[in-house]
């Protein structure tokens, strides 16, 4: 969560129900065409309805929601497709800073890389998701950052916004490929391969953007209409 210049407390709220929002939307929780109500939002939260009402401003204006004359604000339309869009661009950034990772790791940025590795996959037996999920967001921490290379990682943050890390451990198939893909990465940076570490962080981040888009596509056409939120 960001910081603003005046230190404010209902930006912060904003961008937490901005980013609860937007999870529910992507996942598929909420459908196209659903109403969101702020208050509802906001009752979800333990916040005012005026933060939530900013965040879905702000959703507005990234065109995961519309606003229909009397009826509010409804989710506006979502594909399979256009998830896959969005992680083939977060993939091949991902990669790319894998690549330049690679001919900058050191010893120590490999063992740290290989103890998460290892307690990614102790989480994943456990099937302790919340912890799945923290491991494998601080292995890709520390690629991305070792790529010293701010305005890619900048880039990479304006796509990564946009997908629901608070579900991909629920996901079906997630957490085995997720296991198996660090693996590949793994071995590349431990290599020195720039290649290699480029082309499996890209297939790791399609893989996993497919995983969400099929779960999306298969939410959408499996449930009938929800309750508006």
């Amino acid at each position: 969560m960001t910081e603003t210049q005046q230190g404010g407390r209902r930006p912060q709220l904003s961008d937490e129900a901005a980013a609860y929002t937007r999870a529910l939307i992507m996942s598929g929780e909420l459908r196209p065409g659903t109403q969101v109500r702020p208050e509802t939002i906001g009752e979800r939260l333990g916040i005012s309805t005026t933060p939530a009402r900013e965040a879905l401003q702000l959703l507005r204006v990234e065109g995961f929601l519309e606003l229909v004359p009397r009826r509010g604000f409804q989710v506006a339309p979502l594909t399979g497709g256009d998830i896959r869009d969005l992680f083939r661009a977060q993939a091949l950034l991902g990669g790319e800073l894998a690549g330049r990772a690679a001919g900058r790791v050191g010893p120590g940025d490999l063992a740290e890389l290989s103890a998460l590795h290892h307690e990614l996959m102790a989480a994943a037996a456990r099937n302790d998701t919340g912890l799945l999920e923290e491991k494998n967001h601080a292995f890709h921490r520390i690629i991305n950052h070792l790529a010293d290379s701010r305005k890619i990682l900048w880039v990479l943050g304006l796509t990564v916004r946009y997908v629901p890390r608070m579900f991909y451990a629920s996901i079906p198939g997630w957490q085995q490929a997720t296991v198996e893909d660090h693996g590949k990465v793994l071995d590349a940076l431990s290599a020195g391969d720039a290649n290699a570490a480029r082309r499996a962080m890209e297939d790791h981040l399609t893989h996993a953007g497919e995983l969400l888009a099929d779960n999306f596509d298969a939410r959408i056409q499996g449930e009938g209409q929800r309750t508006p939120a």
